[in-house]
C-alpha cells in the first residue's frame, strides 16, 4: 500500500535563513524516506528561495509533483527591507558593498512615487547572480569568476507595491508580483529611481496564490507532527522498539 507521501500531498514549510530550498527538500525527503521504510520518493518545492530570504515554501511530493508548474505560475507576495545610499553585486546581503550613494535628496513622496513607477507590467533584468541558465550555464557561475554577462530584460508584473515604513535609510514594503520576479532587481531599480543606490537587506515570501506563510510550518515542528502521527497509526511498531 502506498503511503500518503507516494499518493501525493502539498505542503507549507516555513523556511529559515540561510537555508536553500533544496536543503529544505533534501532534508525532508530524507526523513520521510526513513520514516515510512521508502526507497524512492518524488519531493520538490514550488519557487525557490535564496538562502538569505525566509517563509513559504510549498513542497509537493510523489504524485503531486507534476502539480508544481502549477503553483509555481501564482502570485507570490513578499515583504522585506531595502536599505538606501548603497549597492551591491548581487542586489543584496550576500555580498560586501561596492558604491555608496548620496541620500539627503530624497524625500518620502520621492520614495512613494518610487513605488509607483515601479508597479504595473515592468521589464527587469535579472541579477547576474542568479539561477538564471544562459547558453545551459547559470549566471551566476559567470559572475563568480568575473565573466562578462548581459542578461535580457523580461517582462514581469508589480500588482501591488506598498511602502509600509519608512526609516532613513531603510524602507520596509510589500510587493504582490507575478512569476519570475526577482526582488533583488527592484532594490536596484529602486535606487535608481531615487537617483541614488539600493540593495535588499531582509526578504519574507508571505504568499503564493491562496497559500500563506500564517499557515506553514517550520521544518523540525512538521516532521515532529508527521513522526507523532506515524506512531499513533502504527502502535505495533512501538511495541517491537520498547521490546528491543
Amino acid at each position: 500500500m502506498l503511503t500518503r507521501f507516494e499518493e501525493g500531498e502539498v505542503l507549507l514549510i516555513d523556511k529559515p535563513l540561510t537555508w536553500t530550498s533544496f536543503d529544505v527538500i533534501n532534508r525532508f525527503r530524507n526523513f520521510l524516506r526513513k520514516q515510512y521504510n521508502l526507497k524512492k520518493l518524488k519531493v520538490g518545492h514550488a519557487g525557490t528561495l535564496d538562502p538569505l530570504a525566509d517563509g513559504l515554501l510549498i513542497v509537493c511530493t510523489g504524485k503531486f509533483t507534476k502539480r508544481i508548474d502549477e503553483f509555481q505560475a501564482q502570485e507570490k507576495e513578499y515583504i522585506g527591507t531595502f536599505r538606501l545610499g548603497a549597492t551591491t553585486p548581487s542586489f543584496d546581503l550576500e555580498h560586501e558593498i561596492d558604491q555608496i550613494y548620496n541620500t539627503d535628496h530624497i524625500t518620502e513622496a520621492m520614495i512613494y512615487n518610487a513605488a509607483l513607477e515601479l508597479s504595473g507590467d515592468i521589464m527587469q533584468i535579472p541579477p547576474v547572480y542568479s539561477a538564471i541558465k544562459v547558453g545551459g550555464k547559470r549566471a551566476y557561475k559567470f559572475a563568480r569568476k568575473d565573466e562578462e554577462l548581459k542578461l535580457e530584460s523580461r517582462k514581469v508584473n508589480i500588482r501591488e507595491f506598498e511602502i509600509t515604513r519608512i526609516a532613513m535609510p531603510d524602507v520596509d514594503f510589500r510587493i504582490s508580483c507575478s512569476k519570475g520576479t526577482y526582488i533583488r532587481s527592484i532594490a536596484r531599480d529602486f535606487g535608481e529611481a531615487l537617483q541614488s543606490g539600493a540593495h535588499l537587506i531582509s526578504l519574507r515570501r508571505t504568499r503564493i496564490g491562496e497559500f500563506s506563510v500564517a499557515d506553514a510550518m517550520k521544518l523540525d515542528e512538521l516532521t515532529a507532527a508527521i513522526a507523532l502521527e506515524y506512531e499513533r497509526d502504527n502502535p505495533e511498531t512501538n511495541i517491537q522498539n520498547e521490546n528491543l
